[in-house]
């Protein structure tokens, strides 16, 4: 899984909506109980909803942004009014034209930003400097209306902080394998070991932290299509109402950098304490990722830490030890966060050894996990989940056994041994299905040739993270790990939907390549394929313990924000990229093979932009159905 890094370039580029406005209410389907975001001390009127927040503060200058929300019929434009009582000045604003006069503050919308539906939400931010007192404005005004609002507790912390995410290709070996069976045991329910109400699932009996960041995305791009397509405008408007993981996915991303579309850490927790509900918990699902090395076996996603030494010391001082002491604070110990800990970081130590960057960054990737673990685990509401990358990468008996002796090697050389990890998740920004409902048996004989034997498969067993997930439980808990642990998949775009998807078992084919194209519900032409794939689609909403209580796989998540490019390649104007991006490409199989990159044809979208083509395809080809 390549996730976006280095390359950083995440301009400021859409506005924002944020979800801790005033009164919004929003039901969410898949599992998961409703969500309700109000702010205790406001209520909304028939004109608009006001909520300033301070996103910095040096003590000389801050940051500020204020979401207005427009609670009555739709505006063509707006201008937002509101005063300072000390000598805050104005230096620079975007997301509206911005003016001072004394202490009243003007701003008034773009030509892109004034069209605002009801129910809508702007986001204007601007930098100020001051001295003495920063006290908060206390009244606010659109069109002349005064809005009711709050204003949430400061923050000093701001700036871009998301990842997207793609995955890389891996050819293990091709050489026939009996199917180990799946398991069937059952985790138990009780508290776990860790103190501070630490327990074995944390998604049970809590909330979902819906990030502001991507609610603005998507509220972007739903207004953007309410006009040609109402009908996808309204499919695309639910996907708002589903969390999604916040990316740490370099250094800045800690505290941000200014931009208005993805803030920090501490924003997003400030605005998840805002969100949890009296006497509940909610879930706040976080993305450790910027080992130094990063994504050795790919070019989209290389980090910005060297695999030396001295960047080992910077990974874990200038990275994990400032996490850490975010989510230490007292004032979020009622948060469950949830981290998932460097995807595709230790599978390249088991089957990308043959490179001489994986080989060496392996030693910095094990020491830097387990650096990781360390920090996290101390923190008794946090929740440590380590990636597996998915069955097409390490289904491969050869690989399956290796890498659970590597999870299990990095987790015991941890001051809390294998009780540092509280479980694992699959499938982190990938494609592959949950299941393969007409190809449930791998062994199953087609002209006499098991179908694990098809091009597609190549001997992999595994055809879906169901089953992957059941059988790496098996190994890891055979490596000491407790029964406990839990198992996560991210579905945020495996569901393979649309009019291409098998809809009734084709039994006709005589031939495994037949038979497998004819049934399989992932539409790639290579496993391996992972850039902007075509055709794909949502997965099952984010649900907790979507197979029972007693089932090792405790929750489906969304830890890919849908809708963000995977990554772009290189051309004649740029070198930045990853040839597998290429729409026009090709990947190999190691066996001789070539194929498709199945990236989406058309498009050349950075990692980590908006990509509204891939958001709107992915929307509708859902399964199921939004």
């Amino acid at each position: 899984m390549n996730q976006d890094s280095v390359h950083n370039e995440r301009p400021a580029r859409r506005l924002t909506s944020a979800f801790v406005a005033a009164g919004l209410t929003m039901a969410v389907a898949g599992g998961f109980a409703a969500l309700t975001a109000t702010s205790s001390s406001a209520a909304t009127t028939p004109g608009c909803t006001a909520v300033y927040s301070t996103t910095w503060d040096s003590g000389s200058g801050f940051g500020a942004q204020v979401v207005i929300t427009n609670n009555g019929p739709a505006w063509t434009s707006w201008n937002l009014t509101y005063a300072y009582a000390g000598n805050q000045a104005l230096q620079s604003g975007w997301n509206g034209t911005w003016t001072q006069s004394g202490k009243n503050v003007s701003v008034a919308s773009l030509s892109w930003n004034g069209a605002v539906a009801s129910g809508g939400s702007v986001t204007p931010a601007a930098n100020f400097t001051y001295s003495g007192t920063n006290a908060a404005p206390t009244s606010f005004a659109v069109n002349g209306v005064t809005c009711s609002g709050t204003v949430p507790p400061t923050t000093p912390s701001t700036g871009p902080t998301t990842t997207p995410s793609t995955t890389p290709t891996t050819t293990p070996t091709t050489t026939p394998t009996t199917t180990p069976t799946t398991p069937s045991t059952t985790p138990t329910t009780t508290p776990s070991s860790g103190g501070g109400g630490h327990v074995v699932n944390p998604f049970v009996g809590a909330s979902q932290y819906l990030s502001p960041d991507y609610t603005g995305e998507v509220n972007t791009q739903v207004a953007a299509d309410q006009g040609a397509n109402p009908t996808l405008a309204a499919s695309e408007a639910k996907m708002a109402g589903y969390q999604t993981a916040v990316w740490m996915d370099r250094i800045a991303a800690i505290t941000g950098t200014g931009d208005t579309v993805h803030h920090g850490l501490q924003w997003h927790l400030d605005q998840a304490l805002a969100q949890q509900k009296p006497n509940t918990p909610i879930v706040f699902e976080v993305v450790i990722y910027d080992l130094p090395g990063r994504d050795c076996a790919a070019l989209a996603s290389n980090g910005e830490i060297p695999a030396t030494a001295a960047g080992l010391t910077q990974y874990e001082s200038q990275y994990i030890d400032p996490i850490a002491t975010i989510l230490a604070n007292p004032k979020y110990a009622g948060i469950r966060v949830v981290a998932v800990i460097e995807p595709d970081s230790l599978p390249n130590a088991v089957t990308n050894q043959s490179k001489p960057a994986c080989q060496t960054a392996t030693p910095f990737y094990e020491t830097g996990v387990e650096y990781a673990l360390n920090k996290l685990h101390a923190i008794s509401n946090v929740y440590n989940y380590v990636d597996i990358a998915h069955s097409a990468w390490l289904g491969w008996s050869s690989n399956m056994g290796p890498a659970a002796q590597e999870f299990a090697k990095v987790a015991k050389a941890t001051t809390a041994g294998v009780a540092s990890v509280d479980g694992f998740i699959s499938d982190t920004a990938n494609y592959t299905p949950t299941t393969e409902p007409f190809l449930p048996n791998s062994t199953l004989q087609v002209g006499g040739n098991p179908l694990d034997s098809a091009k597609f498969y190549q001997y992999n067993p595994y055809f879906d993270e169901y089953s992957y997930d059941q059988a790496m439980y098996t190994q890891l808990t055979g490596q000491g790990f407790s029964p406990n642990i839990g198992m996560l998949i991210d579905t945020s775009r495996n569901g393979w939907g649309g009019p291409s998807r098998p809809t009734a078992l084709n039994s006709s084919p005589t031939t495994v390549d037949s038979y497998v194209a004819a049934n399989k519900v992932d539409q790639r032409s290579f496993r391996g394929d992972w850039c902007n794939q075509n055709g794909a689609g949502i997965g099952a909403r984010p649900t907790v313990q979507p197979y029972g209580a007693s089932n090792h796989i405790i929750a489906f998540v969304w830890i890919k924000p849908p809708g963000e490019s995977d990554g772009d390649y290189p051309s004649a104007s740029h070198s930045h990229g990853d040839p597998h991006c290429d729409p026009a490409g090709t990947n190999t199989d190691g066996n001789g093979g070539t194929y498709s990159t199945g990236s989406i044809p058309g498009y050349d979208v950075p990692a980590g932009q908006w990509f509204a083509a891939e958001f709107q395809q992915e929307v509708t080809n859902a399964y199921p159905a939004m």
